[in-house]
């Protein structure tokens, strides 16, 4: 098999989940490094080449909401589910089990030998 075709489709599949794995995370406030961690740590690693332009855009289309923690010794711009975000986090959620249903039941038919 070819690694490089395989991995070129996990690629996208990750892309098209990376959004729905932020804004399920980010319903607890973190800032960038800690969202990193957070998203490796459940198996859903990802850059920072990718996640901070996402963060930027998120914001930007009203789905995050920011600040700056200067309480450290190095400020740190938090992220956090804006109410927006929520109502589309909870649209994809719905969108996101009912296709993993649906490969569900094609996976089924797949076992049972089902060609339709």
């Amino acid at each position: 098999m070819d690694e490089d075709l395989i991995a070129g489709h996990l690629q996208e599949l990750r892309r098209g989940t990376v959004v729905l794995a932020c804004l399920t995370t980010l319903a607890q406030p973190r800032y960038g490094y800690a969202l990193l961690e957070t998203l490796a740590e459940a198996g859903f690693a990802v850059e920072g080449n990718t996640l901070y332009p996402l963060l930027r855009r998120l914001e930007k289309q009203g789905l995050l909401t920011s600040e700056w923690n200067t309480d450290e010794a190095r400020p740190r711009k938090f992220y956090r589910v804006s109410p927006d975000g929520a109502a589309v986090l909870d649209q994809l959620m719905t969108e996101w089990r009912s296709l993993d249903a649906a490969i569900g039941s094609l996976d089924g038919a797949a076992d049972r030998g089902d060609t339709r």
